[in-house]
């Protein structure tokens, strides 16, 4: 498959705040990969020589090259010029057709092993790290799948994960990409890891990835299918990284799918969103107990409260 990189290089006095915004276009687009770029980017010299050091900030997305590549290339430039007349950020795209290999070889050069919480570490299967004392490593090959850990909205759902989920309990991923979230809570102790994910390309690349990280085929089972379509069972804690419309469709239906009292944790919600992603909790029963802020990205868990 060819696909397509639109390299958004912008320019504004926020950085963060214009690279979140950018980036949440390609979100909405439900894309399986996008990568900021800023020209601070430190190099350790663990990093290995194919490190790349950007010489500006931009974002990058990658859009198939199918039957709706014109309609989402006309999404992003129809977006971007509204951000531009809304809030001043200068931005110009360029684009470039790439083999799949050549994605993947691209990919590779930003993604560095990083610590996600005090005792969980994700690395790429590509790269040396020496695991420190009583740390969890978890290693991906994200492949065409979006959940590196290197995300905000990632990186604050492994927080959570953490937290919350109890050893032998059971767990799913929704939208599990890489399956980086199903490989936390396992090696957290989850005794049963499920995920779905509507892309057969996630799918196989969660698949690897859990397999590359030892976790038995017996603990874990991904389904591709749309959020929790074909799910019928119930779990103790569920996990959606998406986007806040999603989530916002989901909260119909994840009741379904937890065990009474049980844990949902979401995220992929820009700040702005905060009131009616609560809001909506509220209305189908569930207690938000925490919310994590993360740029500006937020996490929220919440119990599914008894009826």
């Amino acid at each position: 498959m060819k696909w397509i990189e639109a390299k958004v290089i912008f320019d504004f006095k926020d950085q963060q705040l214009a690279a979140d915004l950018i980036s949440n276009l390609f979100y909405d687009l439900e894309l399986t990969g996008v990568i900021i770029e800023t020209p601070e980017i430190e190099s350790p010299e663990d990093w290995g020589n194919d490190v790349i050091i950007p010489e500006e900030y931009s974002v990058i997305g990658y859009l198939p090259c199918d039957d709706k590549l014109e309609k989402r290339l006309k999404f992003v430039e129809d977006n971007l010029s509204q951000l531009a007349k809304t809030t001043g950020i200068e931005c110009k795209t360029v684009y470039s057709e790439l083999n799949e290999e050549d994605w993947a070889h691209t990919w590779k050069a930003y993604f560095q092993p990083e610590k996600i919480t005090s005792n969980i570490v994700v690395k790429p299967t590509w790269r040396k790290y020496i695991r420190k004392h009583d740390e969890i490593v978890i290693e991906i090959d994200p492949g065409m799948a979006f959940g590196t850990g290197t995300h905000p909205t990632t990186r604050m759902c492994i927080t959570m994960i953490e937290k919350y989920l109890k050893r032998n309990a059971t767990f799913l991923d929704i939208g599990t990409g890489s399956g980086i979230l199903m490989i936390a809570a396992a090696k957290l102790g989850a005794i049963q890891v499920w995920g779905t994910d509507n892309d057969h390309i996630a799918a196989d690349t969660a698949y690897k990835n859990l397999m590359q990280n030892r976790i038995s085929e017996s603990n874990f089972k991904i389904l591709t299918t749309a959020l929790v379509d074909q799910i019928a069972e119930r779990f103790d804690l569920v996990a959606a990284n998406l986007t806040t419309k999603t989530i916002l469709s989901l909260l119909e239906d994840v009741r379904r799918v937890l065990v009474q009292d049980g844990i949902f944790v979401c995220s992929g919600i820009l700040e702005t969103d905060k009131d009616a992603v609560l809001k909506k909790m509220q209305h189908q029963d569930f207690d938000p107990i925490e919310i994590l802020s993360e740029e500006a990205w937020l996490s929220i868990a919440c119990r599914s409260m008894s009826t």
